[in-house]
This record gives C-alpha cells, sequence and structure tokens, in this order.
C-alpha cells in the first residue's frame, strides 16, 4: 500500500480506502463485511470511509464492530451527515441541531471517541453556512473530529466553506466527489480550486459504478447479484449502462491486459493519476475483491496508456461541471 498527504495537510491516508456505501448491512452478510474488512486492513489499507445514512445508520455499526480491537491510532476513520437519519424535519441537513446530534451518534454506532474526518455529505441551501460551519468548528474543539471535509460540492461553495474555516482556525481538507475515467465533472473547476486552496480529493465510484470492470457486456442482461439488479444501486449506474458507454469500455481491456493490470485495477489507478487525488474508495462484497483492487496503489500509468484510454472513452465521458449538484431542499 502507498499512502499520501490529505490535501495540504499533515494526516497520511492510505492510496486505496474501504467503503462500505451499498454493502455492509444491505448487500453484504455482516460476516462477509467483517472478512472485507480484515482483508483490508491485511492489505494496508488504513483508511475507512463511511455515513450516517449508510444503511440507515447501520453500515457505521457493522465498521463499528468490524474495527473493534484494532490500534485506533493507526486508522483513518471518516464518517458524513446530511442526508435523512430519521423521520423528523431536524433529522436531516447541515444545522447545528443535526451536525451536533449526528456526530454523537455517528461516534456510537463507530465506537469511537473521534472520527478522524467529518463530512458534510451534500451542501444544505437551507442553512446558512455560517452556521455549518460554526458547528464543524465546535465538533473540533470538543475533538469529536479532527478535520473537516465536503463531498459534491460546486467550486464556488468549497471556496466560501474555506474561506470560513480559515477564519474560524479548523482544517478544511477535503472533498469527496464522485469521479472516473467516465465522470470527470471536478476537473474543469473543482480541481483546480481545490488544488489552489490544499484540498485533497477522495473519490467514489472509481470503477464507474461497477462498468469500467468490463463485467456489464454490450447486448447482455447484467449480471445476477451486480449493483445493476440492485433497487438502491440500479439508479447510481443506469447512466453507465448505455450500449456504447459498455462497448467502448470493452474496448479497454486489452490496455489492460498490456499493463498487466484487472480492468479494476486500472480504472482505480486511472484516478490515481490525478495528483489532487488523495485517496479512491473501493467497496467490496467479496474479500477476494479488496485483495485484488488494492493493487492498484502505486500503479504508474504511462502517459501512453492514458491517451489511448481517452481516445476510446471520449465521446462517452461526462466533463460537465454542472452535473456536481445538491439538493435544493433538504430530502
Amino acid at each position: 500500500m502507498e499512502y499520501r498527504h490529505l490535501g495540504r495537510s499533515g494526516l497520511y491516508v492510505s492510496e486505496i480506502a474501504y467503503g462500505n456505501w451499498l454493502t455492509h448491512a444491505s448487500q453484504v452478510e455482516e460476516e462477509t463485511a467483517i472478512a472485507c474488512v480484515r482483508v483490508a486492513l491485511d492489505a494496508g489499507i488504513t483508511t475507512f470511509d463511511t455515513a450516517d445514512v449508510y444503511a440507515g445508520t447501520k453500515a457505521e455499526e457493522v465498521l463499528g464492530r468490524a474495527l473493534k480491537g484494532q490500534r485506533r491510532e493507526g486508522l483513518e476513520i471518516f464518517t458524513k451527515v446530511y442526508w435523512p437519519t430519521g423521520p423528523g424535519k431536524n433529522d436531516r441537513g447541515l444545522s447545528r441541531k443535526h451536525i451536533m446530534e449526528s456526530i454523537n451518534g455517528s461516534l456510537r454506532r463507530l465506537q469511537t471517541d473521534y472520527v478522524d474526518l467529518y463530512q458534510a455529505h451534500r451542501y444544505d441551501y437551507e442553512t446558512p453556512l455560517e452556521e455549518t460551519m460554526e458547528a464543524f468548528a465546535d465538533i473540533v474543539r470538543q475533538g469529536k473530529a479532527l478535520y473537516i471535509g465536503v463531498s459534491e460540492w460546486k467550486a464556488s461553495e468549497i471556496r466560501a466553506a474555506a474561506e470560513l474555516a480559515r477564519e474560524l482556525k479548523i482544517q478544511l481538507v477535503s472533498n469527496q466527489p464522485q469521479y472516473s475515467m467516465l465522470w470527470r465533472v471536478i476537473e474543469a473547476e473543482v480541481v483546480p480550486t481545490c488544488q489552489e486552496l490544499g484540498i485533497g480529493q477522495i473519490v467514489w465510484s472509481p470503477m464507474g459504478q461497477g462498468v469500467l470492470t468490463g463485467k456489464y457486456k454490450p447486448g447482455e442482461q447484467p449480471p445476477a447479484g451486480s449493483r445493476a439488479t440492485d433497487p438502491t444501486g440500479a439508479k447510481f449506474i443506469e447512466r453507465f449502462l448505455r450500449e456504447e458507454v459498455l462497448t467502448r469500455v470493452q474496448r479497454l481491456r486489452p490496455l489492460a491486459e498490456e499493463a498487466g493490470l484487472t480492468m479494476a485495477q486500472l480504472a482505480i489507478a486511472w484516478v490515481l493519476q490525478n495528483p489532487n487525488v488523495s485517496s479512491a474508495i473501493i467497496g467490496a462484497s467479496r474479500p477476494e475483491q479488496v485483495t485484488e483492487n488494492a493493487k492498484a496503489a502505486g500503479v504508474q500509468l504511462d502517459e501512453g496508456l492514458l491517451k489511448r484510454i481517452d481516445e476510446i472513452l471520449d465521446p462517452v465521458v461526462e466533463r460537465d461541471p454542472a452535473k456536481t449538484t445538491s439538493p435544493e431542499r433538504r430530502p
């Protein structure tokens, strides 16, 4: 495993992070989930990402049990706040009330005294940014979180939050966006802004919701048990299941073979070529997936290979920065 600084902070994170969205307490049984975490630790993964909303708060509980007994100082545990975790009007968003209540719930479920990174899971247009950032600052000063991050925020929103963070003397160190060979919407505005501000990317879905593994074939039904057949995961993957996309992805297979990589390893290594990316999040439904995908750490792709990837995928790549969005109103 290789390690990188998270943004301009002094915190190191593993190049490959293990995330449990759509898996723990959802797609896989707890025994398998715990086995995946154990294999991740064996592979040198020290960074674990979750969120209070995953599996209706149960994913945090599973991760807490899976990491129990590990040396806490040797881990970087990340979680997030924004999406609904209860039926009430205040059980969502980035108000001071919800943030303060949510961090306590997350710490209890994760069985830890603090998280290394606490992230705003989306931007909340119903709460003044000052209120949100002041609540985050109080959490940091209480020792419940060491660093602050955001997820899927626009460049202008990140810049405004960074300015407030400086005034409040806390460290806003990261953004967690979707990023892959197929989904490059952060490259035009978010990445340059974050590079300027010293903010690193912790990217999710580096394998394009699984499409870049090559397992979804043009003209064929999605494999049984895959994300495309999962009620929750299907809505995220459908944009990539067009015939043209699947056909072009299959043309990447010989490139991966030439590089001595699996399709999944190629996809993960590709996002790690971006110097603003601190870590790429992988999920898994089987322990062997973790072992194989972790091998993408430290891989260097030459310029010729990167150019050939661009030539194949360019017509189907999404680059519009306006695709970075948060709900206009809290869900």
